[in-house]
């Protein structure tokens, strides 16, 4: 069962915004690779405002994929936020997904 997860905010500096979608798009590779990160969606709200949701069964998959690749790739891409992505932990209350 789901039971925690991420919701990733981030801001792309004025004129970056293609590339912040890029580098999501890219990612999704990443995420394939963690068997453990159960639901991953990576969407665009605003013109320069984008967010990630991933969910998990548990705190060590949780901890995994944030110690891990996709979280590298933002740190490493800092020059494209402003400010920098904050990445808040969720406890999920429910939830309807296909069997």
């Amino acid at each position: 069962m789901l039971t925690l997860g991420f919701l990733v905010e981030m801001e792309a500096k004025p004129g970056h915004e293609g590339e912040v979608a890029e580098f999501l798009r890219q990612a999704k590779a990443l995420v394939d690779a963690e068997p453990g990160t159960i639901v991953w969606y990576a969407f665009q709200v605003g013109p320069t405002s984008f967010r990630i949701f991933d969910a998990f069964n548990n705190e060590d998959d949780r901890q995994f994929h944030l110690a891990g690749k996709v979280r590298q790739g933002l740190e490493a891409r800092a020059d494209l936020f402003d400010p920098p992505p904050k990445i808040n932990p969720v406890d999920l209350l429910t939830y309807k997904m296909p069997a």
